[in-house]
């Protein structure tokens, strides 16, 4: 084996191993790292066109290159009206939500007021 297909077959061996099973394409991570162990040259060759992810995107952990609300793709509001319904039952269900409470907290003290009357007779 030359020095050029060593160096090619760890270089391949160290990225298989290092790349996340999900973005691997055509076989799964254990049997490419076989082949390039034990096929070395053919091995290689193959996980740099058939095996390697097709695109880098960043490395997990780093920064990604959108903020969440520039992100491409992201889901954008298309009918301002349909928004500003579903703001209103928001707001009138977290309304209700606090009537509520403030219902529960008086019965409560009043029960609690209730309770200390009798306990003093």
């Amino acid at each position: 084996m030359s020095v050029v297909s060593i160096v090619l077959m760890v270089w391949c061996l160290i990225e298989a191993i290092s790349t996340d099973e999900g973005r691997i394409r055509n076989l799964p991570k254990l049997w490419w790292i076989l082949l390039i162990l034990f096929f070395p040259l053919a091995g290689s060759i193959a996980w740099l066109v058939a095996g390697r992810p097709a695109t880098t995107g960043p490395r997990p952990g780093s920064t990604p290159a959108f903020p969440e609300y520039d992100r491409p793709g992201r889901m954008a509001a298309n009918d301002p009206a349909k928004d500003e319904d579903f703001l209103k039952k928001v707001r009138e269900r977290a309304e209700e939500q606090r009537r509520r409470h403030e219902q529960q907290k008086r019965r409560q003290a009043e029960q609690d007021g209730a309770g200390d009357a009798d306990a003093i007779d």
